[in-house]
């Protein structure tokens, strides 16, 4: 039975941590890194200030872990693709990256910009980590995922590099629409695996 206590509800550990990450990725989302206190997040959250630490240690701590929730690709994701040719899939990737950075748009841009943190070498390490996720996800999708070569990598990051400009092309400066970032995307990443990658398969 759920007892309610004021505003706060006794949760499972799990829930608990979730709906604090949650309202964390929400306010880094609205406002920069310097202006978001542990205790605001416990207050939206309805927790003691306590919890927010025993869950994620320091404010930085917590900021890390929002990074990674917005920018880690799960691997479900690639899991769920539709089988089919390539072009479908990779046409089903970048859907699922539209869809997603869509729905998160403010917390996602916060995300990849640091938030006011750029420069700072733990949050430039989560970056590069979620990058490098990311291309071995792209390739993953195109059936080029197994021990790739450096320079597969390589090239595969630089699309994810190309992607997020892309995604902040429309999201942020609503110079193209979500038509056209799929097209690019998709059309990019089709011509990439057929006439680019061949070179860097060992």
């Amino acid at each position: 039975m759920t007892l309610e206590v004021g505003r706060r509800r006794r949760l499972e550990p799990d829930a608990r941590r979730e709906q604090i990450l949650s309202v964390a990725v929400r306010l880094f989302g609205q406002r920069p890194y310097a202006a978001v206190s542990t205790t605001d997040v416990a207050r939206e959250a309805g927790v003691a200030r306590g919890l927010v630490n025993h869950y994620f240690g320091t404010k930085k701590d917590l900021y890390l872990e929002v990074v990674r929730v917005m920018l880690f690709v799960p691997s479900v994701a690639v899991d769920g693709l539709p089988q089919g040719d390539r072009e479908a899939r990779a046409d089903a990737i970048v859907g699922w990256f539209l869809d997603v950075v869509s729905r998160h748009s403010t917390s996602w841009l916060a995300a990849i910009t640091a938030g006011g943190m750029a420069g700072d070498a733990d949050v430039d390490a989560v970056i590069d980590e979620a990058v490098d996720v990311a291309a071995l996800s792209v390739l993953k999708a195109v059936g080029l995922g197994e021990d790739p070569s450096p320079a597969l990598l390589g090239m595969s990051r630089a699309y994810v590099g190309l992607a997020i400009h892309t995604a902040r092309e429309w999201l942020q400066r609503n110079a193209l629409t979500r038509m056209q970032v799929q097209s690019l995307l998709a059309t990019t990443l089709v011509t990439m695996v057929d006439r680019v990658f061949p070179q860097a398969v060992r």
